[in-house]
């Protein structure tokens, strides 16, 4: 069974080498055309809920947090479902179309809170389910040594959609004088496109075999994807915390877990920027592509870095260019140092964590295992983010947006520290941990 494996893996590295291959760039492209649906109307929320709708910024902070915490179960459960079967293509399809439907939800929800927030919860319900089975057929699809540069691919495409969204959304509130209605339409209608181009060109079940690309040649076609899939034919029975047996992986998740509870979100640091800087409230939507577009170039180059030196310094080093960003808005009163400063650090921030955590990730999980393992990983930090956006908001209404920084400063430094000291330090360019055993990492199983 090993020696079918690792020959399945090796003939893959020798085809992908120097290239990236086909199921990560269908689904960069089905990313992209997603991207441009949800930022389009991301990047007008705070404007929506705290300048049209009047809410407090303790209230925009429990949306916030809703927005990007109420996947929790559903991110196991999308993972769970992926990983029996090898069903990944069709469960990351039904979060897409589930995302793409809850623009209109957003339409028909007019002002009510109520509407918004079910909107709210159904477009993370569809991200949540989508994610993991998506992370997964990237990490399926690439050799270990090459899952940073095909993360890194991947997150460019899928900033390139993050770029044009906002731009999208600034174009028609200015044509339409803020009709937001307008936002959402067009937003539901590009997000459909995304759901046809996953159903059209991202391979199915070849595309979950470990160790190859779809469409990839490799000894015994047919008879190397039976043995690929046999350790998930001998367990039936799949168990949602099973990854938690590899300690690599349980330190990997503690790290990420505390480093989101220590992460204010971006539209928090948006609406800081807006009122330190005074600028009229159209350009809002415009705040993310300085970010998106740092986060574009250096995606690449940061998950190619952590291949080569091991993926817990770039890291941990984007944790620390955030940290800046926050020290920046605290002291800093010039308004260009400020403003570029800012971008630039999430910028570095998403660059450097984003892709890199799923690479790091990755190979300490079993192929049967491994959307379950990324869907535990992105719902600790879901949830911590939640508890992150939520006190963030209660300390910006109760203390000012100043003492609310600082106390987010402190955390952020602290929970850094812990996380250096947590993560595997002793790891190869592939991410997994040094062993002296020959044997393929199976602790996790």
């Amino acid at each position: 069974m090993y020696l079918a494996t690792t020959d399945a893996a090796a003939t893959a590295t020798k085809v992908t080498r120097g290239r990236v291959g086909g199921t990560v760039l269908a689904l960069g492209a089905v990313s992209l055309v997603t991207d441009i649906s949800s930022e389009m109307v991301t990047a007008v929320l705070p404007l929506y809920f705290v300048l049209q709708l009047g809410l407090s910024p303790l209230q925009f902070g429990f949306l916030d947090g809703l927005y990007n915490g109420v996947t929790a179960l559903v991110r196991l459960l999308g993972g769970h479902a992926a990983d029996r079967g090898g069903r990944h293509k069709l469960v990351a399809g039904a979060g897409y179309a589930l995302s793409a439907l809850s623009r209109l939800g957003l339409l028909l929800a007019g002002g009510g809170t109520a509407g918004i927030g079910a909107a709210l919860a159904a477009d993370r319900i569809g991200k949540g389910v989508r994610t993991a089975p998506r992370d997964a057929l990237i990490s399926l699809s690439a050799p270990p040594d090459a899952l940073g540069r095909a993360f890194g691919v991947h997150r460019a495409m899928d900033t390139t959609g993050a770029l044009l969204g906002p731009l999208a959304a600034f174009a028609l509130l200015w044509a339409t004088a803020d009709a937001y209605d307008a936002v959402f339409v067009v937003s539901f209608c590009v997000g459909a496109v995304g759901v046809l181009l996953l159903m059209a060109f991202v391979p199915g079940r070849d595309a979950g075999v470990p160790g190859r690309d779809a469409g990839a040649p490799g000894p015994d076609d047919a008879g190397a994807a039976v043995r690929a899939r046999a350790p998930a034919a001998r367990q039936p029975r799949v168990r949602l915390l099973t990854p938690f047996r590899a300690p690599a992986f349980r330190r990997i998740f503690a790290a990420a877990a505390l480093l989101g509870a220590a992460t204010v979100g971006d539209a928090f640091l948006y609406l800081l920027l807006q009122r330190r800087l005074e600028f009229a409230v159209s350009w809002f939507p415009l705040l993310p592509l300085g970010a998106a577009a740092v986060y574009l170039l250096l995606a690449v180059p940061a998950g190619r870095l952590g291949d080569r030196i091991g993926r817990r310094v770039p890291f941990l080093s984007g944790h620390a260019a955030l940290l800046g960003g926050y020290v920046l808005l605290a002291v800093t009163d010039s308004g260009p140092v400020l403003l570029v400063g800012v971008l630039l650090s999430l910028g570095v921030f998403y660059a450097a964590t984003d892709g890199v955590l799923m690479a790091l990730a990755g190979p300490v999980l079993p192929a049967a295992r491994r959307a379950s393992g990324m869907a535990l990983l992105q719902t600790g930090q879901a949830l911590c983010r939640l508890l992150a956006a939520a006190g963030f908001g209660a300390a910006w209404t109760v203390w000012g947006a100043r003492p609310a920084l600082i106390v987010a400063i402190a955390a952020l430094a602290v929970a850094l520290t812990a996380a250096a000291a947590l993560l595997p330090r002793r790891t190869a360019p592939d991410g997994c941990p040094r062993t002296d055993d020959p044997r393929p990492m199976t602790s996790a199983t």
